[in-house]
């Protein structure tokens, strides 16, 4: 995409580039106008850009990409906003829903519940207690790490319970989650001299209408010589607000570009305290009272995407001490954050001596294929991508096959997947023992993936399984 201008109006060169959907600035009849006939007017009034003729993630003068690109943004643009209408509706559902499974599940099954409301003696559960379970924590109950029955003498193994670790913390971020914040778990393995410090970023929330607006949000920042990052994620970690572009200028640069001209114009108060700095000061903090420790970062789903984000910020903001303290970043069910260009140049920090990013995806999982990776937009995964099907055979690979999921091709073969993931999950049990026996839930959920199979492929329980029971090929 060329670009003629500087968004802050003071620094000529190296420009700061941004595209933002929008979409509640636009209406049907612009939707229509831009789709048919690639009419620049109308998709301007819903895609906010630095250049102000084009709209996509890598080239393409405005009103000039592909039928095909156009009916993405567009796609993209309807499902956000009947998001947006239903935020409130998803948001009662989730309540409701997680009331009644924890209903259930405190009053130790339907049956108990029922003698429970016949003796008077029901338990009703309370919200932001030890007790509440979340959605996700209802789908898998499984709270005990992975015992690994064989000494750990080989990398396999030990890789396999590293894993095991990251997944299982990166399920208890999304317990006693607030609403509309970014949460994050950090733990150490020992009070005292630890060797390993796991920061946890919380996923997708199921019910949660803004999470899911972010991930298939196609906004992005661009920042020079580093590449193009999705603007959801970075707003996510408090790295700046689309309402005032400057602010991401502003927290992705080091102290003396902060200080050029435009940047003291923000009300600095209003940025200082961020998810981002938080995560990063007590990090430092750890670090220090720890001084043998390295640590790692994970997460699953939206959770996946802020936690390679996080390590990307650092680099930015030149914290090579923090860097060496890298051990590895292991996501599940990730989306994409940047494109190609952002991949070269994390690649001097991740992948050298050492592979340190790890990518899990299992089998037909919607969530890492969005958002969408093609000659318009030019999303791309890097790092290591540990690809399980719904055997949990694992392969290594650069890229997951079906990158975009919307395949007319695999439409078929999706649904028949479905339906033997259902048939497996109500086998777990007899065939891999009490510890992988499947809820009522967890089959509900899997009878709903008879419909949508990209979805039910996303949650934890998937990931889980192919973790402890995963075969490399």
């Amino acid at each position: 995409m060329a670009g003629n201008g500087d968004i802050d109006g003071g620094i000529s060169g190296d420009c700061f580039r941004y595209l933002i959907v929008r979409p509640e600035k636009c209406g049907v009849w612009d939707w229509m106008k831009y789709l048919l006939w690639g009419d620049l007017e109308s998709g301007l009034r819903f895609l906010e850009s630095s250049d102000r003729g084009s709209v996509a993630m890598g080239g393409g003068a405005g009103g000039g990409e592909e039928a095909d690109d156009r009916w993405i943004i567009i796609v993209s643009i309807v499902v956000r906003k009947l998001l947006g209408l239903c935020s409130k509706p998803m948001e009662l559902t989730g309540y409701g829903v997680d009331f009644i499974l924890n209903l259930i599940s405190q009053n130790g099954s339907l049956l108990g519940l029922l003698s429970n409301l016949l003796n008077g003696e029901v338990i009703i559960p309370k919200r932001g207690t030890e007790t509440f379970i979340s959605t996700i924590g209802q789908l898998d109950e499984r709270v005990e790490l992975y015992k690994v029955t064989e000494r750990i003498v080989n990398l396999e193994l030990a890789d396999r319970a590293i894993m095991d670790l990251c997944m299982m913390a990166s399920k208890l971020a999304y317990e006693n989650a607030q609403e509309n914040s970014t949460q994050v778990f950090m733990i150490c393995d020992k009070p005292k001299d630890a060797t390993l410090i796991l920061i946890s970023f919380r996923g997708t929330e199921p019910f949660n209408a803004n999470d899911w607006n972010t991930d298939i949000d196609y906004s992005w920042y661009e920042i020079p010589k580093v590449g193009k990052l999705h603007m959801g994620f970075l707003e996510a970690l408090g790295l700046g607000n689309r309402e005032d572009i400057r602010t991401f200028r502003y927290h992705l640069q080091t102290e003396i570009v902060k200080e050029s001209d435009g940047i003291d114009k923000i009300d600095i108060r209003s940025l200082d305290m961020t998810a981002y700095l938080m995560v990063r000061e007590k990090l430092r903090s750890l670090l220090e009272e720890h001084k043998n420790a390295k640590f790692i970062v994970t997460g699953h789903s939206l959770g996946g995407a802020l936690a390679i984000l996080f390590p990307i910020v650092l680099v930015i903001h030149e914290e090579k001490k923090l860097m060496e303290k890298l051990l590895a970043v292991y996501t599940f069910g990730q989306p994409r954050v940047g494109n190609r260009q952002l991949g070269k140049f994390m690649e001097a920090h991740l992948d050298h001596p050492v592979p340190k990013y790890f990518r899990v995806v299992y089998c037909n999982d919607l969530v890492p294929r969005l958002p969408y990776d093609d000659k318009t937009f030019l999303y791309k995964h890097f790092g290591v991508c540990l690809y399980y099907n719904s055997c949990y055979i694992e392969q290594r690979m650069e890229e997951e096959p079906n990158k975009n999921f919307f395949d007319i091709e695999q439409l078929i073969p999706e649904h028949a997947n479905a339906v033997w993931e259902l048939i497996r999950g109500l086998a777990m049990g007899c065939t891999h023992g009490q510890d992988y026996k499947e809820g009522w839930f967890s089959i509900l959920v899997r009878v709903l993936g008879l419909a949508m199979p990209g979805v039910s492929a996303h949650c934890p329980t998937n990931y889980i399984n192919s973790v402890r029971l995963g075969k490399s090929m």
